[in-house]
């Protein structure tokens, strides 16, 4: 009953919060769909913080679907044998996320330790930044623990059959949960994070300035009353015209 909760309910449940909360935060909330920049209190910490985590977290984020979506019978077919699979798997894995957790230490520093920067910082911002941080060191954990232990699990095997059965309508939980720990507490934690991003800034992921594409071009009038080589005369420069002759 818990393994069917945790690893057949609850990701529905999360991808349905995730759906329909960003309808309706897009709906009933257009000006709230904001990361809140703060970048006008602090800029020197930004610079350094902001590129390693969005850097960081896109590598990861891509390093998931590779491995969460494509199946190892797919790499086996265009040659790429397991075992070149994981060593690069794990070497990108493993600086993209040393690279975000580092970029999130920068950003969480600025966050405390700049006055304006944390006033500015919600109760919603430190629930993001918990579940967010979270899930990565569970992920990063489990993947390193395992390679320093010399017993690295393939979760090809078990995490990624688990995660594309759910998308099947088919979900098997007896495949994550043959899968280590940390493993499971990875996943647990990503779906919990998923149903809370669509009300936390983490909605700025799906932003994107189309609109510019199509927008009119802006049309920008100078206010020079120079129309000729002389500037026009002020008011009282203009001698007042001589009366009608009746």
């Amino acid at each position: 009953m818990t393994a069917t909760l945790l690893f057949v309910v609850l990701p529905y449940v999360s991808i349905a919060i995730f759906i329909g909360g960003h309808v309706w935060r897009y709906r009933y909330d257009k000006f709230g769909w904001t990361t809140r920049s703060s970048q006008l209190y602090e800029r020197r910490l930004l610079r350094i913080g902001s590129p390693l985590f969005h850097f960081g977290i896109l590598l990861v984020a891509l390093g998931h679907i590779g491995g969460l979506v494509i199946p190892e019978s797919w790499t086996d077919a265009v040659g790429v044998s397991e075992t070149a699979y994981h060593a690069v798997a794990v070497a990108l894995g493993g600086v993209a996320g040393f690279m975000t957790l580092a970029g999130a230490a920068i950003l969480i520093y600025r966050r405390r330790t700049v006055g304006p920067v944390f006033s500015a910082t919600t109760r919603n911002d430190k629930i993001m930044y918990v579940l967010l941080i979270g899930t990565i060191v569970l992920g990063l954990g489990a993947t390193v623990l395992g390679n320093l232990t010399g017993h690295p699990h393939d979760y090809r095997l078990t995490v990624s059959p688990w995660f594309r059965s759910i998308f099947y309508f088919q979900p098997d939980s007896n495949l994550i949960m043959s899968a280590p720990i940390g493993f499971r507490l990875h996943a647990i934690a990503a779906w919990i994070l998923f149903a809370f991003w669509p009300f936390s800034r983490l909605v700025h992921v799906f932003s994107a300035p189309v609109g510019y594409l199509t927008r009119p071009y802006i049309v920008y009038r100078s206010r020079d009353q120079i129309t000729g080589s002389r500037a026009p005369r002020r008011g009282w420069e203009i001698p007042a015209k001589a009366p009608l002759d009746r």
